[in-house]
């Protein structure tokens, strides 16, 4: 295992700013053949769209995030709401589960008409 290591890691060393390079080359190119002639905005440079690549990131996230604090975050809490949800679905009885049913039916629906409510 140990072997496997160290011919990996110089290998992730090297692998990174050529990543970030062709990152920050893309970005360079996409701007400079698709937003000067459309808009009439300046050219920019290499560190430029590095800049601008790095701004995006910090902003928007990209770049996978499937392990992200906050992805996870949002996951415990949908399991956690799903989970609440079932538990009160089998503790209700067939009357009141129909009843749910029919008021979500009320709610959600666009194509049925509203009930006609009497007023007081």
């Amino acid at each position: 295992m140990r072997k496997k290591w160290i011919f990996i890691a110089p290998l992730a060393i090297l692998a990174i700013p050529v990543f970030i390079a062709i990152g920050g080359e893309i970005v360079l190119h996409l701007w400079n053949w698709l937003l000067p002639p459309l808009f009439g905005w300046r050219q920019i440079t290499f560190w430029q769209a590095l800049g601008l690549l790095a701004l995006c990131r910090i902003l928007f996230g990209g770049w996978g995030g499937h392990g992200s604090p906050r992805s996870n975050m949002r996951r415990r809490i949908d399991e956690r709401v799903r989970q609440r949800m079932d538990e009160r679905w089998e503790k209700m009885t067939p009357e009141e589960r129909e009843k749910f049913r029919q008021g979500l039916r009320g709610r959600c629906s666009p194509f049925e008409p509203p009930e006609a409510k009497p007023t007081s």
